[in-house]
């Protein structure tokens, strides 16, 4: 049972195990701040939702919320999805017009993907992983003269970021030390707003024409599925460097890899339009690139930040004031969103 007098809270966190976004210490302070109702494991049944969703002030996980299911929650006042991606199962802008913030923890990974994205991008640029191979197999030449030919530095270089949102705001520091002028695509931002930040906004065209290396960090929308193909990578210079770090959804994946079999740019991926890889995904025989199963952002340090960025904005909220750590859905574009569903 669970006293009206305190705010209920409850769970639906799959597929984040509680025990991995919340520790002990931030157990204890979701625990403080109303009475939970702990649900782990597989995604909550609908009847279970349905029970406590009616005197639930805060629903933290991915459960789905049509207008019909927030008819029944009038005292709802917040939907954190740990999950990360704003999913197509909310009615947001219904949310919108009933107060409720919806959230998302998707800036947890801003920073160690932008680390491995800038790790990524030099090691296309150094043949890093070549060279291991090459010494591995015994195929090495002495102080690299011949297979350093085609090496680059990133000092000075101009690189462009497709995308500025958490991850895009998270690589720039690290990019702006190696010099370079920094090019930034993101046609959700004003310019103004793009030059605050020190950088020069750019077109597509522009970001693939100049650049040494490009970062791809959007998120896929209606408006750029399948956009970024064979147009972009002709531009750009022999031996250029393309990093898809966010969603493999706004590229066409096989002119991608087209342009680095064709030995005209390199290719580092973290990101795939179906995972797990297949086991015979061409990808896998494709000179030039350099390949990541997704692990980016999946280091065991940031998942507890999950836990507490949803708790400090729970704080926040519960005062009356807005929340200030995770990532609130803008009802004006999160419909145009392309994320995939929870399986």
């Amino acid at each position: 049972m669970t006293s009206s007098a305190r705010p209920l809270i409850l769970l639906d966190p799959y597929p984040r195990p509680v025990d991995l976004i919340f520790d002990a210490a931030t157990k204890a302070r979701l625990e403080a701040l109303g009475d939970v109702v702990w649900h782990d494991g597989p995604a909550a049944e609908d009847t279970h939702i349905d029970r406590y969703l009616p005197e639930a002030t805060v629903l933290i996980g991915q459960s789905a919320l049509p207008k019909e299911r927030l008819d029944r929650a009038p005292k709802l006042r917040a939907v954190f999805n740990v999950e990360s991606n704003f999913l197509p199962n909310v009615d947001y802008e219904e949310c919108h017009r009933r107060g409720i913030a919806v959230l998302s923890t998707g800036p947890v990974f801003a920073k160690p993907v932008a680390e491995m994205a800038l790790g990524m991008a030099l090691a296309s640029a150094r043949r890093i992983h070549e060279a291991d191979a090459a010494i591995r197999a015994g195929r090495e030449t002495l102080y690299g003269e011949g297979d350093n030919a085609d090496s680059f530095l990133l000092s000075g270089r101009v690189m462009s970021l497709v995308g500025f949102g958490n991850l895009g705001r998270a690589l720039l520091p690290l990019v702006r030390a190696f010099g370079g002028e920094v090019l930034v695509c993101d046609p959700w931002i004003h310019p103004t707003v793009l030059r605050e930040a020190g950088v020069t906004p750019a077109t597509l065209e522009e970001c693939f024409r100049r650049s040494a290396v490009v970062f791809l960090l959007a998120a896929t929308t209606t408006e750029n599925a399948g956009k970024i193909d064979d147009h972009y990578f002709r531009m750009m210079a022999p031996g250029a460097v393309v990093v898809l770090a966010s969603r493999a959804g706004i590229v066409d994946f096989d002119a991608l890899l087209d342009a680095a079999g064709e030995g005209r740019i390199r290719a580092a991926i973290d990101v795939w339009p179906e995972e797990p890889i297949p086991a015979g995904h061409r990808a896998r025989r494709t000179p030039n690139t350099l390949l990541g199963a997704h692990r980016a952002g999946n280091i065991p340090e940031v998942w507890p930040w999950m836990g507490q960025m949803v708790v400090d904005d729970l704080e926040q909220i519960l005062k009356g004031l807005p929340p200030q750590r995770c990532q609130r859905a803008q009802w004006e574009t999160v419909a145009k969103v392309r994320s995939k569903p929870v399986s």
